[in-house]
């Protein structure tokens, strides 16, 4: 099982209610694609920290992964959430079964 971390850094025009409608956006899009079994989002509580939104998801492989990313709702989502709205992003992925030898992810 993979878990797929990506944080976001804003643009400066970005306001609270635009960050809202990105978090549902998120939701709704990412649901729809076949391989993602978990979609979560949320904004920092801290305004200290450097990432002021996150999305994870979990997905069964990182084969599944590279197929959720060419999803058309994927790449719908990726064009107009993130794009438009996304100054920089940290993303990575993360084995959670334990023992497992990740090169079989």
């Amino acid at each position: 099982m993979i878990a797929y971390l990506s944080l976001y850094k804003l643009r400066p025009e970005v306001t609270e209610e635009k960050l809202e409608d990105m978090m549902s956006r998120a939701r709704m899009a990412l649901l729809r694609v076949p391989e993602v079994l978990t979609v979560k989002t949320g904004k920092r509580v801290n305004p200290n920290d450097p990432y002021p939104w996150f999305v994870y998801l979990e997905v069964e492989s990182m084969d599944k992964l590279a197929i959720c990313q060419d999803d058309p709702h994927y790449i719908k989502f990726r064009e107009d959430v993130l794009k438009p709205n996304v100054a920089e992003q940290e993303a990575t992925a993360f084995e959670m079964e334990p023992r497992k030898d990740v090169k079989y992810s």
